[in-house]
């Protein structure tokens, strides 16, 4: 007979004579007065289903930890093991591209963008038994096509074509599965996705955050384990921009370069910045100062990229403008004053 029993009429779950033999729910439980136990396990359980939906156990220790406190070591320690496992599996790249696929749909569903996801699986390509590309993303519907190849794998080096040894045996890089996924699945643009854990540090020397290497396509550095895809956001939305775009005229690469290079970068400043916020939650005024200012470039930078997207060009005046930047210093002129007025009146 099944221990547990659900009450349609009541929408309860039943369980009766339930015992277990485990270590630490015993001794997590010894140390807690028969006054305390039934509230516990009653949350123990909650706090189990609510991990097993989220389905992203890091990023569930990482909501939760600020309310249970100490009582999560024990989880805390099964996770790590559980993450040993996985970086030590071969399943790590399927459970990856599922993760990744995931975020993207509910990332575009948030922002009411119809991009279309798919999931490559083993499917062949263009090319004669290549499966590269493991991510498809359509946009609007169209025949216009992102790929996404997830390298959760540190022996990827970064391939710069300039350092390539065209004679040694052949090796995958950023710079050819960047090139071959978007051969392969006969896409725009492609992204390559890397987790912060396993990641070469050739990749993490080009960039920490978001990369990109012109003609060829952008990079990511996600935190699988804590749930952190917001490189991938960014990156995608960046790719987006250029493929919906960039089709219509025949653009100038070396103004494109220009542009998008430095979008990255203070996008990267922006992510650093965030990074020293969340350590440190007293944050000074400096750090605000500065995260105020690296949004304002970037949506001064954002417009022009859109202005050069439309026309397909910049005028002399308009890279003088874009150079010197002086139309957003008015505006952050205020912006801190605000950030002054707002820390000393805490």
């Amino acid at each position: 007979m099944s221990t547990i029993k659900l009450n349609q009429q009541l929408n309860r779950v039943e369980i009766k004579e339930f015992e277990i033999e485990n270590e630490i729910v015993f001794n997590f439980f010894n140390n807690l007065s028969s006054t305390e136990r039934d509230d516990k396990l009653l949350q123990a359980i909650y706090i189990g289903v609510l991990a097993l939906m989220e389905d992203r156990f890091s990023s569930f220790l990482s909501k939760t930890a600020n309310e249970l406190g100490t009582k999560l070591e024990s989880l805390k320690m099964i996770f790590e093991m559980k993450k040993e496992i996985f970086y030590k599996s071969t399943i790590k790249g399927v459970l990856a591209e599922n993760d990744i696929a995931e975020f993207l749909v509910e990332h575009l569903k948030e922002r009411k963008i119809q991009d279309k996801v798919y999931l490559t699986g083993n499917t062949a390509g263009k090319l004669t038994k290549n499966k590269t590309g493991d991510i498809v993303c359509e946009l609007n519907g169209s025949e216009l096509k992102i790929v996404l190849e997830c390298k959760f794998d540190k022996s990827i080096k970064l391939g710069d074509i300039e350092s390539k040894e065209i004679f040694t045996r052949k090796t995958d890089t950023a710079w050819s599965q960047l090139i071959e996924a978007q051969a392969n699945r006969e896409a725009q643009a492609s992204i390559i996705v890397f987790d912060i854990s396993l990641t070469d540090s050739s990749i993490l020397k080009k960039c920490e955050n978001v990369g990109y290497i012109p003609e060829i396509g952008f990079f990511a550095i996600v935190d699988s384990q804590k749930g952190d895809y917001s490189n991938l956001s960014i990156a995608y939305m960046l790719a987006r921009d250029i493929v919906l775009n960039a089709q219509i005229l025949d653009l100038d690469k070396n103004i494109l370069m220009l542009l998008v290079n430095r979008m990255v970068k203070d996008i990267n400043e922006i992510l650093n910045i965030r990074s020293l916020v969340n350590i440190n939650i007293e944050n000074n005024k400096a750090i605000l100062k500065q995260l105020e200012k690296s949004i304002l470039l970037m949506e001064f930078n954002q417009e022009y990229l859109l202005k050069f997207l439309k026309d397909g060009t910049l005028t002399k005046e308009d890279l003088l403008a874009f150079y010197q930047g002086e139309s957003i210093k008015d505006k952050y002129k205020i912006i801190e004053k605000e950030i002054e007025y707002k820390i000393n009146n805490t």
